[in-house]
């Protein structure tokens, strides 16, 4: 398709029921036997893997995956199972239905299979529609403890077959929106790479200062001091309840309402029940920072601004202050920082569950600069922050987008033609 060229967007009027619903009359439905080669993976003797660059780049299941193409650490000399470029590498053993692109000639293990799609078919199209029904993959993946899905799932699997023109049309729709994505992601790391380095200049240099001392988190600014959290304030534990099916009453935070990046999207936060006495209790306030404490997250803090009527789950701990030597946003600050994730890794390492606890957040150390500098680092902070925040949202919007097309376009209920 050449980019001169429009494309038009019309609503389907006419449909038929399948298998898979409604598509469009003109549409067909295949077995993916009937388009494509399906190449399970076979993991290499581990003898013939190597760094140094020696044969074919060497993908062992999703943990290379990246957004769009996968990332090899590993070479294999001697390969079994080969996927060709354009070749879509799809997770077939847990986590399972997690897709990405083959850029070239690969070795894969058995973590994976190649989809390789016949010359009538967009494989844009299908890499696109395989991360639409990623969820129904993972329902007919095989075993209650480990999820598998094996030759003859991905062989006799059900899918639409809309004319080529219109898969190539669909599939340069959402090549563009990933593009922006993908934009979108590097001023994102551009600017978090700033971010860290600001970091570490004004968590251990401070503003201006000429005298520093050795201390046991590092040198910094004669001037400061190294506290623990515990002299600074106190913790609590979050409210122990379930989220409620109605959209009213007062927002409940739980660990999985904070993204990886500590930001909270309120509108997709459930509501719960809850006495006045607790809601007191609990209620979050502008300048509130909480603790992750158990799973994936454990560690991650978030900043509160600006909240709707709510309150916090039992999974996440709250600082509260009791003097004023210290600002919370200076503090969240310093748990975006290599010297904190230092003392949460030693702490989680010691855990048999890999959490953290009011007792072992007591004793962070952190440097701590007079209120007046620290408000200075705060301000030095802000632009860089709310220029995280924009592109953050601005990736959240263009996801939410990319997923309301796929439900449009990839069942044939809004048409493309050029």
């Amino acid at each position: 398709m050449k980019a001169s060229q429009s494309i038009k967007f019309y609503r389907e009027d006419k449909f038929k029921e399948t298998p898979i619903g409604k598509i469009p009359e003109d549409w067909k439905i295949t077995r993916i036997r009937n388009i494509a080669k399906i190449i399970m993976g076979q993991s290499p003797p581990s003898s013939m893997y190597n760094k140094r660059g020696e044969g074919l780049p060497f993908i062992q299941g999703k943990a290379e995956f990246k957004f769009i193409y996968p990332s090899p650490v590993l070479y294999c000399s001697k390969p079994i199972k080969i996927a060709n470029i354009n070749d879509i590498l799809i997770s077939v053993r847990a986590p399972v239905g997690d897709v990405n692109l083959a850029p070239y000639r690969l070795c894969i293990g058995r973590g994976l299979a190649a989809i390789r799609f016949n010359d009538k078919t967009s494989y844009l199209f299908y890499f696109y529609y395989f991360q639409k029904i990623k969820k129904f993959l993972e329902v007919i993946g095989k075993g209650s403890t480990f999820k598998a899905i094996v030759k003859n799932d991905l062989e006799n699997l059900i899918v639409p077959l809309p004319p080529l023109e219109e898969q190539k049309v669909i599939a340069q729709i959402f090549s563009t929106v990933d593009e922006d994505i993908l934009k979108t992601d590097e001023i994102i790391a551009k600017t978090e790479r700033l971010k860290k380095g600001l970091m570490q200049q004004l968590l251990t240099k401070g503003i201006g200062h000429k005298e520093f001392k050795e201390t046991p988190i590092g040198k910094i600014p004669k001037e400061w001091e190294v506290v623990k959290l515990n002299e600074l304030g106190t913790f609590q534990y979050g409210y122990t309840t379930s989220a409620k099916d109605e959209d009213t009453g007062i927002k409940f935070l739980r660990i999985t309402d904070i993204k990886e990046n500590g930001m909270i999207n309120w509108s997709t936060t459930p509501f719960c029940e809850i006495d006045k006495s607790n809601f007191r209790k609990y209620k979050l306030k502008d300048g509130d920072i909480l603790f992750t404490r158990i799973g994936a997250t454990t560690g991650k803090t978030c900043y509160i601004t600006n909240p709707p009527k709510s309150i916090f789950g039992s999974y996440l701990i709250r600082f509260i202050p009791r003097t004023p030597k210290i600002n919370t946003k200076f503090l969240h600050i310093f748990t975006q920082s290599s010297i904190y994730w230092l003392q949460i890794n030693r702490i989680k390492e010691g855990q048999l569950k890999k959490g953290i606890n009011t007792k072992t957040l007591g004793q962070l150390k952190l440097p701590l600069p007079p209120l007046q500098e620290q408000e200075k680092i705060i301000e030095i902070f802000s632009p860089v922050d709310r220029k995280l925040e924009v592109e953050k949202k601005r990736k959240e919007k263009l996801e939410k987008i990319k997923r309301g097309l796929m439900d449009l376009l990839l069942t044939g209920k809004v048409r493309v033609m050029i």
